[in-house]
C-alpha cells in the first residue's frame, strides 16, 4: 500500500471513532436529534478541514471561509465573516483587504495550530484602531518581520494561523449569500519559509489527509469536554439562564481577545419562555446569538436566532428585552428556539468601554407575553 492509501484508512477509522463516540453516549448523546447534531457537526468540521487544511502552502497562503451559513462550528455568528490562513513564524507577510462597511475588523495570531491541532491559544490581535483605513474601506497589514509602528502585527515562535474577523451591525446580516467581497489577500514577502512540493506526491497528500483527521479529531475528542468535565472558562456558565459577568477571554484559542463574552444555557418546556433583560454597553457592536450544544448557530437564514444592536428594540431607559421562546409570542426581540428545548445563549461585546450589566434572566408562560 501507497502512504496516501495507510492516511486515507486512518481517516475513515477516526471519522468512525468520533462518530460513535462523540456522537454517542460518552459525550451524553442518547436522543435521534442530538445524535444527528452530533454528526452533522463533524461533518461540518470535515467539510471546513477540507476548505482551509488540506490544500495549504505558509510560502504561498491564502485566506479560506472558516465558517458559512451551511458550514459551521466553533461558535460562528450571524453579523460576522471569519476568514483562516496558514503562515509559519518565520515569514513576513502583507495582508491587504477591505471593511466592507464593517464596523470591526481585526487579525489574530493563533499558536500551536500545525498539521490540524487546535490551536493552543490567541498570542497576538490587531484591531482596526492599529491599522490605516482608507476612504474606500481598503487597509494594509504587515505580520512578522521586523516591528512597525503602525499597522504591524507579529509572530511569535509558535505562530501558525491568521484569523481575520469583519463585524456588521445592520438590520439583515451580511453573511447571508452573496455577502461582501473584502478582497481579502496574503502574500509572503520575506523570509526562510519551506515550501510545499511543487506537485502532490504520494507524501504530501498522505499528510494533508493526516492533517485533516487531525482537525476533526481536535475539535471534537480532544478539545470538547464530555459533559460534566473539565473546567469551563470564566465567561460560561453551566447553570442554565444564569449568566456570568461579561469578561475578556484572554488568550482562550480562536477567541477576539479585545472582546467581552457571557453565555449561558437555557432550558425551556413547550409553554416556556426566556426574558432577559440586558443593556448595551459602550463599544464598537454587540449581539446574542443562539447556538446548539455543538457551538453552532441556529438557522439565520430561516428565522431570527440572533439580534444585534441595529435590529433590537430598546426601552427609553436603555434597557431592553430578548425573548426566547418556541413559539413567536408577538412581541419585540423575539428569538426562535427552533423547538429545541436546550441550547446556548452567548453575548458578544466588541472593544467594550466601561462596565457591561450582566444579562438576567427568568422563565415565564409564553402566553403571558402576548
Amino acid at each position: 500500500m501507497t502512504e496516501c492509501q495507510d492516511a486515507f484508512d486512518e481517516l475513515l477509522a477516526t471519522l468512525r471513532e468520533v462518530g460513535d463516540r462523540y456522537a454517542g453516549e460518552e459525550w451524553g448523546l442518547t436522543d435521534p436529534g442530538d445524535v444527528a447534531e452530533g454528526l452533522r457537526v463533524i461533518v461540518h468540521h470535515l467539510a471546513t478541514a477540507v476548505e482551509t487544511q488540506f490544500e495549504q502552502d505558509p510560502a504561498h497562503p491564502t485566506f479560506r471561509e472558516i465558517v458559512t451559513p451551511w458550514r459551521k462550528a466553533l461558535g460562528d455568528n450571524a453579523d460576522a465573516r471569519y476568514h483562516d490562513a496558514v503562515v509559519h513564524p518565520a515569514g513576513t507577510y502583507r495582508i491587504r483587504g477591505r471593511t466592507g462597511g464593517a464596523v470591526y475588523v481585526s487579525i489574530t495570531v493563533e499558536a500551536g495550530a500545525e498539521e490540524g491541532a487546535f490551536p493552543s491559544g490567541t498570542v497576538g490581535v490587531l484591531n482596526d484602531t492599529d491599522f490605516a483605513i482608507a476612504d474606500d474601506g481598503s487597509f494594509e497589514v504587515t505580520v512578522g518581520g521586523p516591528e512597525h509602528p503602525t499597522g504591524w502585527l507579529g509572530l511569535a515562535p509558535d505562530a501558525s494561523r491568521l484569523t481575520v474577523r469583519h463585524y456588521w451591525e445592520q438590520a439583515v446580516p451580511p453573511a447571508t449569500p452573496p455577502g461582501v467581497d473584502l478582497a481579502l489577500s496574503i502574500e509572503l514577502v520575506d523570509g526562510d519559509v519551506p515550501e510545499s512540493p511543487p506537485a502532490p506526491d504520494d507524501q504530501s497528500v498522505a499528510r494533508s489527509i493526516r492533517r485533516m483527521g487531525t482537525y476533526v479529531r481536535s475539535r471534537t475528542l480532544d478539545s470538547i469536554a464530555k459533559p460534566g468535565e473539565g473546567d469551563p472558562p470564566p465567561f460560561v456558565s453551566r447553570i442554565p439562564h444564569e449568566f456570568p459577568p461579561p469578561v475578556p477571554p484572554g488568550a482562550h484559542a480562536l477567541a477576539a481577545a479585545d472582546a467581552a463574552y457571557s453565555m449561558s444555557p437555557y432550558l425551556l418546556g413547550p409553554d416556556d419562555a426566556l426574558v432577559i433583560t440586558a443593556a448595551w454597553p459602550d463599544c464598537r457592536c454587540a449581539s446574542v446569538s443562539l447556538w446548539n450544544r455543538q457551538l453552532q448557530t441556529f438557522d439565520y437564514l430561516r428565522g431570527p436566532v440572533a439580534l444585534n444592536r441595529a435590529q433590537a428594540v430598546v426601552d427609553p431607559d436603555g434597557t431592553f428585552r430578548v425573548v426566547i421562546a418556541h413559539r413567536d409570542p408577538g412581541v419585540p426581540n423575539w428569538l426562535t428556539t427552533e423547538g429545541r428545548p436546550f441550547g446556548l445563549v452567548f453575548w458578544r461585546f466588541m472593544l467594550p468601554e466601561g462596565p457591561i450589566a450582566t444579562p438576567l434572566a427568568e422563565v415565564v408562560p409564553v402566553d403571558s407575553l402576548g
